[in-house]
Order: C-alpha cells, then structure tokens, then sequence
C-alpha cells in the first residue's frame, strides 16, 4: 500500500486540520469530537443543516460546508459512522432556534447514530427534521443496508435543501424539499478497481483485471453484477437506463444530469460518460437543463464512476442555481 499518509490511525484528523488550515474563511473545524461547522455559525433564524458519514467519500461532506450548503458536517473514520457524541455537539452547534435538518445516507449505521443524535438534540430543546437520502437503484439491500443505499444523491439534496434554508424557510419546508429531491433523483455507479482502506492496507474486494462491477457501493460493497470491462459508451447505458426507468424519464422532461468519479477516474473519462450519458437522454426526449461533473462523492482512489439524473421543476431548478459557497462547490457568490 503506497499513500500519502503518516499513520493509518491519524488519517481523519490530520486530513482534517489539513482542511480547515486550507479554508479559514470558510469553516471551522472542532477537535474533540471532531465536526466541521459553517465559520459563521449558527446563522440567526436560519434552519441548520447536518449532515456526514464515514471519511473516505471527500469532498463529501465537509467540502460541502459553507453558505448555501451544510452548517456542519461530522465524519467518522473512513467508512464508518460518526458517533452520537460527534452528531450531538454539531447539531446543537448550528442551532439558531429554527431546528435542524440532519441529512442522513441509508446506510445502518448512520441512521441509527443519527436517530440517536436527534433524540438527544430533542432532549436538549432542538426541533429536528431527518432526511434519509436512497437514491442507489442497483440493489435494494446490502450488507450496510435494508433497502436501497445513499449516494451520488445526497449531493443533490444537501445542495438544494441548503439553498431552501439559506432562502428562510422553516424547519418542516427545508426537510419537505430535501425529500423532494430524494423522490426524484436516482443513481447507479461501476467499479472498474477497488479501493483500499488505509487501515486494512489491502484492497476492499478482488475484480480481475479485464473485470468492472455494475452498480457498486460507495464502500466498495457488491453491486447488481460483475462482468467483462466494456467500453464507456456500453457502461454508460448499463448504468444510465436503470436509473431512467426507475425515475420513469419521458420525452418533455427537464433534468439534472451528474456524472461522479468515484476517486480514481480522470476528468476527460467522466466528460466521455457525460457525453454519451446526455445523448442517451436526449434521444429520449428530456432536456438536460443543468449539470454536474466530478469526483463529488468518492470512494478513496477507486476508479469508476456514478451517474444520478434529477428531475427538475421551476423551483428545484432555483435553488440548484442559488448562491453557494463551499470549499468544493461554489458559484453566485
């Protein structure tokens, strides 16, 4: 295992301080627990957003904090949930008395630390909302999960659910988008190596190397099927018609359209499924009216990539190009 690391042990909290010493202006980083929070938080009478989840997926979560987006953002080690302990001091943390909104991936372990978390917040007198993001189409259970997986998604709902609150709305408003735009994003993502957690020092799953697996995880866990690597318009149809099906995309619809490297995949590749993804969806008759690509959502250095399409309406498209600024998205600012 070659990586740019100290100590396999320190990695969350040296990557961390590395993060908050490159954007002093945008966030600031507690020690202990460890979360990252919005420089000017709690914003008054705005509704707060939280949202994390195990490290090893940057930018997400914390290089979505900022204006516009996340008030705070709290990891765990890589690929593991944060502890009540961490959740609770940044809820509160980003409190301005208009309640939280935690935004929370379908994976077991997030939602029963983030359940907790907000019961606590209750106790301690903070109305709090839960969006639970289950955008992944390629399976409906898995070994993190009963039913479908949080991915490329939750991207889409922080940013948009961020600009609801950044705009005023109230606690029950900001939560209903963010199941809006759950209901109408879908997702699908191909491995074509693994990853490999530092503190296991071997890659997480075996693919041979004339191999890719459709429909992986953002962990590296299994997907719908492993089969001989394709070339990238053959894997952009796998991926892209499940998830338009899904979503039941017909002619006339407007649509957000992401392509997301999963870590280990050059740009020039990702724009090569964005153009193949995007021809596909206007022989269907949809509009691609806004897009995204980049590693957004990640899985360490594995190469692949995940393809989320959105279904947009006046509104979703408004707060897709409200202001944001964050270390990772920013524009309008």
């Amino acid at each position: 295992m070659k990586k740019l690391i100290n100590d396999p042990r320190s990695v969350v909290e040296e990557s961390l301080q590395g993060f908050g010493q490159a954007h002093p202006e945008l966030v600031t980083v507690n020690p202990d627990p460890i979360f990252v929070t919005r420089k000017d938080a709690p914003v008054n009478g705005k509704v707060g957003l939280v949202s994390g989840g195990g490290s090893g997926h940057e930018p997400l979560h914390a290089g979505f904090v900022g204006r516009g987006m996340l008030d705070a953002a709290v990891p765990g080690a890589v690929f593991t949930s944060p502890t009540p302990d961490q959740i609770l001091p940044a809820t509160l943390a980003v409190n301005s008395g208009a309640g939280v909104v935690h935004i929370v991936k379908n994976y077991t372990g997030d939602v029963l630390n983030f359940e907790t978390a907000a019961e606590l917040s209750e106790a301690e007198g903070v109305n709090v909302r839960t969006v639970l993001v289950n955008d992944d189409v390629a399976v409906e259970d898995s070994l993190y999960t009963a039913g479908r997986r949080g991915v490329g998604g939750t991207v889409l709902v922080e940013k948009i659910a961020g600009a609801a609150a950044e705009r005023g709305d109230d606690l029950d408003a900001v939560a209903a988008i963010g199941e809006r735009v759950n209901s109408h994003v879908r997702t699908m993502g191909v491995a074509l190596t693994a990853c490999t957690v530092p503190h296991a020092g071997k890659p997480s799953f075996d693919l041979a190397e004339d191999e890719i697996e459709i429909g992986i995880g953002i962990h590296g866990e299994p997907g719908r099927h492993r089969i001989p690597m394709e070339n990238a318009d053959g894997i952009t149809d796998r991926l892209l018609e499940p998830v338009l099906s899904d979503l039941g995309i017909t002619s006339g619809d407007k649509v957000l359209l992401f392509v997301n490297g999963m870590g280990g995949t050059p740009l020039s590749e990702l724009y090569i499924v964005y153009r193949r993804a995007a021809q596909v969806l206007a022989d269907r008759g949809a509009a691609v009216e806004r897009s995204l690509v980049g590693n957004y959502i990640t899985a360490l250095e594995m190469q692949g990539c995940s393809i989320s399409v959105l279904r947009l309406d006046d509104e979703l498209t408004e707060l897709w190009d409200a202001p944001v600024h964050t270390a990772a998205l920013r524009w309008g600012v």
